[in-house]
């Protein structure tokens, strides 16, 4: 048993669900504060009100971003053809995601530098530009991976050439995936703010949670109609063993309308994120009618979960498909690191990863209950 579940074959499939979790992490715990950030001005309408808001997230934001960087760490290990395509295809995407995060920091200790209403103001608004920016163009690079990004591997010596720009990264289904990431973490930041403040903040949190939850689900099923109906995707035709060691080109691919769903048809299992995002969005809605903030919350990120889901299972087994040459498509079978690496990480990655989980866990019963607005005044950051 234990040799078929550390076999070359198993560890890849390990590794593809183990990105995956990661990537999900950072939606649901990341992905609140981002929301938050993003609500900023129009759930907090004085500098009392903003500085209650901003506390909410600040104790978190830099525990929460350990899942970002444990999934760029996890494809630079593990899949180091898809972090070489990726970083170069997305540069610039990626460059201007990492820099609003940065900037998320920043506004948190420079707005308290100055008592000056005008220099907090600013700040403010840099937080919000900090919230919206990664969470649309996080939503933007998804959208290019599931069309597929322009690159080429050489067989001669399997370097990669990308041939795209940064403009065409910005094509409209890509756009229209970043818009659902946006709602999707304003849904998440709306029931967090609700659940973490009182008063009119909480109300005006409340009554946005309210509403994105439903449009949440309307994006989500016009862009499962697009994705079906009029976005090509890939299918392999003929592929290397699933435990041979990692070449790109020994695989025939497909690119066919209609392929995004053909897992769903062809198996089952992928049925269950549409499963779960429809019913995460239906007991959210309930649970938000009830003002019961902590079971909306724990609903929501199975939404979240189901989405994230949904991408990864339609384009399954490919990793990182490419449109201007089929064959160098990077797929789970053909892209990974060695096995005795895969291994050797899965042992920390089992060690690590319940140790952040209990962290995270004990942070959040530590500092748990709303924040007032008198409670945010007291406290220096």
């Amino acid at each position: 048993m234990l040799d078929i579940l550390l076999s070359y074959e198993s560890l890849r499939v390990i590794w593809w669900c183990l990105l995956g979790a990661l990537l999900i992490g950072f939606a649901i715990m990341d992905g609140f504060d981002l929301g938050v950030a993003t609500l900023l001005p129009f759930i907090a309408k004085t500098e009392e009100e903003r500085r209650s808001v901003l506390h909410t997230v600040a104790p978190y934001w830099e525990g929460n971003q350990v899942w970002l960087l444990l999934g760029g760490g996890a494809i630079f290990a593990a899949w180091p053809a898809v972090y070489a395509v990726s970083f170069s295809a997305l540069y610039l995407v990626l460059f201007l995601l990492l820099l609003a995060i940065i900037l998320r920091p920043i506004s948190f200790i420079f707005r308290e530098k100055i008592q000056n209403k005008i220099w907090k103001r600013v700040w403010a608004y840099t937080h919000f530009v900090a919230g919206i920016v990664p969470a649309v163009l996080a939503g933007v690079a998804v959208g290019n991976v599931i069309l597929g990004i322009p690159f080429s591997i050489s067989a001669e010596d399997l370097s990669i050439t990308y041939s795209g720009t940064f403009l065409a990264l910005l094509n409209p289904y890509a756009l229209f995936i970043g818009l659902i990431s946006l709602v999707m973490l304003v849904t998440q930041g709306a029931i967090y703010s609700a659940l973490k403040t009182e008063g009119n903040i909480a109300i005006r949190s409340a009554k946005i949670a309210n509403k994105a939850v439903f449009l949440l689900l309307f994006l989500y099923i016009i862009a499962s109609i697009v994705s079906m109906f009029f976005i090509e995707g890939y299918v392999l035709g003929s592929t290397m063993a699933h435990n041979a060691p990692s070449n790109p080109l020994h695989k025939v691919v497909l690119k066919q309308r209609g392929a995004l769903y053909h897992n769903f048809i062809k198996l089952y299992w992928p049925l269950l994120a549409p499963i779960l995002v429809i019913s995460g969005i239906f007991f959210t809605s309930i649970f938000l009618k009830s003002k019961a903030f902590v079971k909306a919350f724990i609903s929501n990120s199975v939404t979240i979960l189901g989405i994230v889901a949904t991408a990864g299972v339609t384009t399954f087994p490919f990793i990182l498909p490419s449109s201007s040459d089929l064959i160098s498509s990077l797929t789970v079978w053909d892209s990974s690191s060695s096995k005795l690496t895969l291994r050797l990480m899965l042992v920390v990655t089992i060690v690590f990863i319940p140790i952040i989980i209990f962290y995270t866990s004990w942070m959040f019963h530590v500092l748990r209950g709303k924040i007032s607005i008198q409670d945010a005044q007291d406290i220096e950051y």
